[in-house]
């Protein structure tokens, strides 16, 4: 009897073991197949959604969209952790076309919708897309105070200097003169400089690109990527339709040379077909020379650190082939700071650890008066 309840005890214990034995290799199994399905391998093709694109044919537009889903594979997120977030416009669009998470907002709101979403789930990686005339009009009090606050979010702004979605309206970035539906006399207003208000606002990341330049394009969304705060690209976007040509100097073979200054960290200000012209500083005013009449220390070596001399490259605005200062392209500044939605954490673990105070103690505060 002893013998057999022995033989049950050592039998028993062997299944125990071999239960054990399993399910320690079912969760090794299923971490690893959650780890393979977190480090999936995409294409562009898996960023491409299944809905019809409804842009004017030739818009500049359908540049950004293909550059935008060539390099996602390359940032190594899992599509699900990616949102596209847009106010109203043609480029607010956008969301639909992305086989990721999106939301197509209110009009000027979606830095607000956007903010509330990386406070809800930090580790979203959030595109916020908007125009010149979403961004900087009905949009600009909440783009600013974006800005300031430096969430982390990438924002892209088409700026094409047109209301295209409303068929063809002057917006905050038209050039003065320019004649449109709601200005057949011409414009009045003076624009904005959308990378001299970004810099105002303290934007962390300020930058520029070209929507007839994939290449430059396709390095400055990657480089908005990697910026930890929130990130700035203006993109000059065609609108064949109500403003077309009007970015033309900066892509015309005949022009683009004299036109563009393409910015280098560590790298002198140099253009022309040769690079025979360079940009140095008198001061704080930028001079053009030729690179043959002046000595290598006097050259201007861009640094992205530097916040004055970014300044000073967002006020080169001036039509270029007349002033004959060129339009710099690149990243004008980039610089370190915390992170709006990491200090919000941070505040909420810390209140957490202290004494929960009423309600009724919060709204009096530490302030009291006694009335005789």
């Amino acid at each position: 009897m002893f013998a057999l309840k022995v033989k049950y005890f050592f039998i028993n214990q062997l299944f125990i073991f071999l239960i054990k034995i399993l399910l320690i290799m079912y969760v090794f199994f299923l971490n690893l197949y959650f780890k393979i399905m977190e480090t999936e391998v995409y294409t562009a093709k898996d960023f491409i959604s299944d809905q019809e694109v409804k842009w004017c044919p030739g818009c500049g537009d359908y540049s950004i969209l293909k550059q935008m889903q060539s390099i996602l594979p390359e940032i190594n997120i899992p599509k699900e952790k990616i949102v596209f977030v847009s106010g109203i416009g043609c480029s607010s669009r956008f969301p639909y076309y992305m086989n990721t998470f999106g939301m197509h907002s209110i009009h000027g709101r979606a830095p607000a919708v956007a903010t509330g979403m990386k406070l809800a789930n930090p580790e979203l990686n959030i595109w916020l897309i908007t125009g010149d005339g979403d961004g900087l009009s009905i949009g600009g009090n909440h783009l600013i105070h974006l800005f300031r606050r430096n969430v982390d979010i990438n924002v892209l702004m088409f700026n094409n200097e047109i209301y295209g979605l409303t068929k063809g309206q002057y917006s905050p970035t038209s050039n003065e003169g320019l004649r449109t539906k709601s200005s057949p006399m011409g414009v009045v207003d003076h624009p904005f400089n959308p990378l001299s208000l970004a810099l105002g606002s303290s934007a962390t990341f300020v930058a520029r690109t070209l929507d007839r330049n994939p290449i430059h394009l396709r390095e400055m969304l990657k480089r908005s990527q990697e910026h930890k705060g929130t990130s700035f690209l203006e993109i000059y976007q065609n609108c064949i339709i109500f403003n077309d040509a009007i970015f033309e100097d900066y892509s015309n073979k005949e022009t683009k040379n004299k036109a563009s200054l393409y910015l280098e960290h560590g790298k002198p200000l140099l253009f022309g077909k040769n690079n025979e012209f360079a940009v140095i500083l008198e001061g704080f005013s930028p001079k053009i020379v030729s690179v043959f009449d002046v000595d290598e220390n006097q050259l201007w070596i861009h640094d992205e650190r530097d916040k004055t001399k970014a300044y000073i490259l967002t006020q080169m605005f001036d039509n270029p082939l007349e002033s004959g200062i060129p339009r710099p392209f690149g990243v004008l500044y980039s610089e370190d700071r915390t992170t709006y939605n990491d200090s919000v954490i941070e505040q909420i673990k810390t209140a957490k650890k202290q004494k929960t105070q009423s309600i009724n103690d919060l709204i009096a505060g530490n302030n009291t008066w006694v009335v005789e």
